[in-house]
């Protein structure tokens, strides 16, 4: 299927192969096994001038959009999902402050970003509002030249590693301390006095992906760090957020699901049974089986693949299809973990082997927010002309 991509994302795809054999793929197992945050693959991407991804050419990025997001992660996905959970997390975030930057913006966050030494995030989702990561109890106040920062963020990607956050927040009137209900999102700084990152991540799957909370205490932001204008935070998360996100996310699970295609495909060759000589790959009834793997795995592809063309080329139906193609891709990544445990017998079976690592790994696409539910709820809406919310 890589014959339907441009010159450009071609080059970018075998730059990608090469960091991931290269630099990636030796540490790999020690990120699943330690909860280590692969700050070997991060800096390696970005070395390999990819970090830049989503920044516009004319800051000295390479001017991406989706299609590439999903093409990348996928790469990386299929050797090592954490190390794409990350790389995909900061894209968005990068996709989120070029969105609307200011010249302020460009300069502090962007051009550094491109240049490899800059690392951002994400950081919406709130324990209150489980699924509904656009919905913010996060306060933002107004204080001079400044805003007032007080809530409580959960599962960042990056967390505690990022030089810069993306946050949602919701206006509150200092005179009153009530909500106003005008929602607005901006970037935190690393370095900002009042922040307090709560325990280290030790997951069931994803396990590298620092994926903390986040305590925010009457944290001063400077104005400028406002994204767009405010009450823009509806804005962002349904037109940048969301397509980004969804692709990155997409691309992780399309990695994990060729993992598991290679990893059985790999096992029915070379497995010999000692009295007759056969491999497994020579049984009718897994051959049957591993074609219908080979299947699933190429129609999610078409399905990703053809959403990121959509959105990029700003289809007027692009939306049912980025809705789609996330929780199609976790569902096929866990469906095929699960084929991959069976076909692959008793070896698959062993503590924390690669083909039980898959199974974790893709398992999480089903609960990470927008959860695989959520998006099939906005995609009958969508087909149906409902209102998303």
């Amino acid at each position: 299927m890589d014959h339907h991509l441009s010159s450009a994302v071609l080059e970018l795809q075998e730059r990608a192969r090469a960091v991931v054999e290269r630099d990636i793929a030796p540490k790999a197992a020690q990120v699943d096994a330690e909860c280590l945050w692969p700050a070997h693959s991060m800096k390696a991407l970005a070395a390999a001038g990819l970090a830049g991804l989503q920044v516009p050419a004319e800051l000295g990025g390479l001017g991406q959009r989706l299609l590439a997001l999903s093409v990348l992660t996928e790469t990386i996905g299929r050797i090592c999902p954490s190390s794409a959970l990350c790389f995909g997390m900061h894209c968005v975030g990068t996709a989120v402050l070029a969105a609307k930057a200011t010249d302020l913006q460009k300069e502090k966050y962007l051009v550094p970003i491109a240049q490899g030494k800059h690392t951002t995030s994400l950081a919406l989702s709130e324990a209150g509002t489980g699924g509904h990561f656009y919905i913010s109890a996060t306060t933002l106040a107004e204080e001079g030249e400044s805003f007032i920062v007080d809530g409580e963020k959960q599962f960042i990607t990056n967390g505690g590693h990022a030089d810069s956050y993306v946050i949602s927040t919701v206006a509150q009137d200092v005179a009153t301390g009530s909500q106003s209900g005008d929602f607005s999102c901006l970037v935190l700084d690393a370095d900002t006095p009042g922040l307090e990152w709560q325990q280290a991540w030790a997951g069931f799957g994803m396990r590298g992906n620092s994926s903390r909370g986040l305590l925010i205490h009457k944290a001063r932001v400077p104005r400028g760090n406002l994204l767009g204008n405010k009450g823009d935070q509806v804005w962002y998360v349904f037109e940048v957020i969301a397509p980004f996100f969804l692709m990155a996310m997409a691309g992780t699970y399309l990695g994990i699901a060729q993992s598991a295609v290679e990893a059985t495909g790999m096992h029915l060759r070379s497995r010999k049974y000692s009295h007759t000589g056969d491999a497994l790959g020579e049984i009718d009834a897994l051959q049957s089986r591993y074609a219908a793997m080979w299947i699933a795995l190429e129609k999610s592809r078409g399905l990703v693949r053809e959403a990121a063309s959509r959105g990029d080329a700003a289809h007027p139906e692009a939306l049912p299809f980025i809705l789609a193609c996330k929780a199609d891709a976790a569902e096929t990544a866990v469906h095929l973990a699960n084929e991959a445990m069976s076909l692959c017998g008793g070896i698959a079976y062993r503590e924390n082997s690669r083909l039980a690592q898959m199974l974790r790994d893709a398992r999480a696409g089903h609960v990470m927010a927008p959860t695989t539910d959520l998006l099939k709820l906005w995609l009958g809406r969508a087909l149906l002309g409902v209102p998303l919310l």
